[in-house]
């Protein structure tokens, strides 16, 4: 994902849509910069719940925030909800890179765009270790060609 482009609706195969809340605006009208993160986070979980089987409470490996980044391009305001669709750049063994797109309801184009890293750990130990199976196999049904690899056509 480079930064100078616009990402498009259709490069995202799995997308959720969050509402936002009247709390998520800020003293300008527009919903914060900081939510923008709350909205990726919550669109990884959802997906890592539901493809995935993640138990939040229970499960005995959890994935961790290592690196986020993002780009806006345009803001959100409450009530209008948020579009949010998510990818797979890389997956390792022990760590996947998501690309997250949100989009404003009817619109191709994203409003804000980024990554986000998740290092999977032991709950107990918070030491690394391998993604789950189930969750790997999810998280390989989102992933996309990498730049300038073959699969990509580059």
């Amino acid at each position: 994902m480079s930064e100078r482009e616009i990402e498009l609706r259709a490069g995202y195969p799995y997308s959720v849509t969050i509402p936002t809340r009247w709390m998520d605006n800020d003293v300008y009208g527009h919903v914060n910069n900081v939510q923008y993160y709350s909205f990726f986070d919550t669109a990884i979980a959802t997906y890592l719940i539901e493809a995935g089987g993640l138990d939040m409470h229970r499960s005995p490996v959890i994935g961790l925030c290592a690196e986020s980044q993002c780009w806006f391009r345009a803001s959100f305001c409450f009530p209008e909800p948020v579009e949010a669709g998510v990818r797979v750049a890389h997956l390792g063994r022990r760590a996947v890179r998501y690309e997250i797109g949100l989009f404003a309801a009817g619109r191709d184009e994203a409003s804000a765009q980024g990554y986000f890293v998740h290092v999977f750990v032991d709950r107990e130990t918070r030491q690394a270790v391998p993604i789950p199976e189930r969750i790997h196999t999810a998280l390989a049904r989102l992933k996309t060609p990498d730049p300038g690899s073959p699969r990509s056509g580059s």
